[in-house]
């Protein structure tokens, strides 16, 4: 599988159908978009989802929520490493051939755009709130003489005690802001006790996060009122300053270099005692974003600029409440449903009271689970009745994410102290979620548990579980691979697919990795599996290839990859190259997409589109015609360098027709959706597909519900 081709740096396209020329390679710049630039596109397509009317108004609100967060999270890493690049000198070009400090530029302008976008949507969601029973007051000249007093009650006894005014003068220097926390920006008057004058004075207080940033007023009617807590605050910050005048109140945010770099090979010796230190560090980062309310006059504005160490692009002026992701809170009221989506039940599978059960099941025929249709709980049953069965002598198993309180971890813990072999990679440089793994890791190894704490240089990003069970005086191997994280919390929202077997030559692919893994032994031969940074790449290229030759030869061609983002130039270079030839290549790519569709002579056999919905399309998938033999694989990964270079992942065949027709079935109706699916343009635009009169509306996530059901 692993064949050598042809370098793709190299490979140059010649005269085309059309009579076009376009050279095919990693030089040029006119055959690439730019990864930081097609992320801003991706959360661009959320956002329209929040201006969806079709979607319920808390679904819309959501959706808000999501942008910020993922907003705030691109710039903490994406834009901070941009940042670094520049400031160690190293203006590199992109693949769209931008330099780090153009891409800046335009992110900033394509962010500022994006920005005041979200807060017209804002601004119009809480309008449909309040029409709707749930009025959000932002001006206190809204609130009646009841509400003033309970407010100044509840600021007298919950909010005044834990409040902290700092004075920025030469005796007290500008605090630590913390980050994404929300703070007031206050100036002062007072006199000057040597001159008698009056002088300005400049000051900070946080909005404490330990308390809730709405508090949802008393009083009678059907509509829920609620009002902001640093409003609250600006009510009465004058009895913070006792003797001074409030002048004038402005609230602000910062986001800081929030990624997490160490020197694995110094820190080889214990990793675990490095990324705490590193966690604790990360609050330390610089300053890379600031939001401020539009009304912020030019001194607070300028004094924040200059104490930040930040530039005027890296400024953002907001029109409403900052923190936007705050408003979650809304969607977690009570008696809300009829402004969300439908309850939807999960169908359980694969649900068996004894081992025997189950594991026969597994062994009659390999299993295949599509989430959230299907219950993460087979996972978790499969684990549980693991450690209670006396057959079972060990367990293995990669956990890059979990939930806090999954049992997962309760199972793996159990399965140890019943006398099991279990040994656990854990990922500690999961990005945000070092601190959590921590914790958990060190209670599985509290309870008997090997814990190996991820490997030096890579990430452990590949979802495996491996079962050791004697049968009849025989070992066998029990398997099960994903496309997704061990995490019942985003399971529930997240599209994945699930894969049982006991096939021998997959089930030894994987006892060899993870024996790779827990010691220094080089990758050997495997039988059915790929792994990077081992031969994924070389496979997935290999694959392409063939799919290539057979067009040239006169056979069908088709691929189809389903994925989160397609960054790899070399991946990308194939497939110009493969649909030059005459194969068909559709692509189904939620996030980043770095290919350009539709170029004449170089893509255009090939399109993509991205589906946002209710839920993530997390799920990958790749599919190849084979000459008719059809070859469909899963995988771990995503075709980015990160996956193939600095991360373990494991791609995985379907071999039984079975599995394989229903994955067909989810790509096609994927390719078939026109009411969530939106089409990229090679100008790097995505517009949704105009459905044609009388053509029926495909949502392929409603689909793959009333299936499941």
């Amino acid at each position: 599988m692993a064949q050598k081709i042809k370098s793709p740096e190299t490979q140059t396209l010649g005269s085309g159908g059309n009579g076009n020329k376009g050279p095919i390679h990693i030089g040029n710049s006119d055959i690439f978009f730019d990864r930081e630039l097609s992320w801003v596109d991706f959360n661009k397509r959320v956002l329209e989802e929040a201006n969806d009317p079709e979607n319920p108004l808390l679904e819309r609100l959501k959706f808000l929520c999501i942008t910020e967060s993922n907003l705030d999270e691109f710039y903490m890493v994406r834009v901070a490493g941009l940042r670094n690049i520049l400031a160690e000198g190293n203006d590199e070009k992109s693949l769209n051939g931008q330099r780090a400090s153009e891409i800046l530029t335009d992110l900033s302008n394509k962010v500022r755009s994006f920005v005041n976008v979200q807060y017209e949507t804002l601004t119009y969601t809480l309008e449909q709130m309040k029409e709707n029973g749930i009025h959000l007051i932002l001006n206190p000249d809204e609130l009646n003489k009841n509400e003033i007093e309970d407010i100044k009650h509840y600021y007298k006894e919950d909010v005044s005690p834990i409040l902290t005014p700092l004075s920025i003068d030469p005796s007290h220097p500008f605090p630590h802001i913390l980050n994404k926390s929300l703070n007031l920006a206050i100036v002062l008057t007072a006199d000057d006790e040597k001159t008698g004058l009056k002088k300005d004075l400049f000051a900070v207080v946080q909005v404490p996060s330990v308390l809730p940033r709405f508090l949802q007023l008393k009083g009678e009617g059907k509509t829920r009122r609620f009002f902001p807590l640093e409003e609250i605050i600006k009510l009465h910050v004058d009895d913070l300053f006792y003797g001074m005048t409030v002048k004038e109140v402005y609230p602000f945010r910062i986001l800081r270099d929030a990624d997490i770099s160490i020197d694995e090979e110094a820190s080889v010796k214990d990793l675990l005692i490095t990324m705490k230190k590193e966690i604790r560090n990360r609050i330390w980062g610089d300053a890379v974003r600031m939001d401020i309310y539009e009304g912020t006059s030019a001194f607070v504005r300028n004094t924040l600029k200059e104490l930040m160490e930040l530039q005027d692009h890296e400024i953002f002026d907001v029109s409403s409440i900052l923190n936007i992701s705050d408003m979650m809170y809304f969607y977690g009221l009570e008696h809300t449903s009829k402004f969300k989506y439908t309850f939807f039940q999960q169908k359980t599978t694969l649900k068996f009271e004894s081992p025997e059960k189950i594991f026969d099941a597994i062994k009659k025929k390999d299993r295949l689970l599509h989430h959230p249709y299907q219950s993460f709980g087979a996972i978790e049953d499969l684990l549980r009745i693991s450690s209670e069965d006396p057959k079972v002598l060990g367990i293995k198993m990669t956990l890059y994410r979990t939930s806090g309180d999954s049992p997962i971890i309760q199972y793996l813990g159990q399965a140890a102290e019943n006398g099991k072999q279990v040994t656990v990679l854990v990922e500690l440089k999961a990005r945000f979620d070092e601190e959590r793994n921590i914790k958990w890791a060190q209670k599985l190894e509290e309870r008997g548990v090997h814990v190996v704490y991820g490997v030096v240089g890579l990430k452990i990003h590949s979802k495996m579980l491996l079962i050791v069970r004697r049968e009849e005086e025989h070992l066998v191997r029990y398997v099960h691979l994903g496309t997704g994280n061990y995490n019942s919390t985003t399971s529930k929202y997240y599209t994945d697919l699930s894969f049982f077997t006991v096939n021998k030559e997959i089930t030894e692919d994987v006892s060899t990795i993870f024996n790779t893994i827990t010691s220094y032994a080089k990758m050997p031969f495997l039988h059915k599996l790929a792994a990077s940074p081992h031969n994924l790449k070389t496979v997935f290229l290999a694959l392409i290839e063939k799919e290539t030759e057979n067009a040239k030869a006169g056979k069908p061609a088709r691929i189809i990859f389903k994925m989160n983002s397609l960054v790899d130039p070399h991946i990308i270079l194939a497939m110009y190259n493969a649909s030059r030839a005459g194969v068909i290549i559709e692509l189904i790519i939620r996030g980043i997409c770095c290919l350009k569709p539709g170029l004449p002579g170089i893509s255009e056999n090939i399109t993509v589109i991205s589906i946002v919905g209710r839920f993530l399309e997390h799920t990958r998938i790749y599919y190849f015609l084979s000459g008719g033999e059809e070859s469909i694989f899963l995988a771990s990964a995503d075709c980015m360098p990160r996956n193939f270079e600095r991360r373990i992942e494991v791609l995985f065949p379907i071999l039984d027709a079975k599995n394989k027709d229903r994955i067909k079935k989810i790509l096609d109706v994927q390719i078939r959706d026109n009411v969530k699916a939106r089409l990229l343009s090679s100008d790097g635009i995505y517009r949704k597909r105009e459905r044609a009169e009388g053509e029926k509306p495909v949502d392929s996530q409603i689909e793959r519900m009333n299936f499941a059901e």
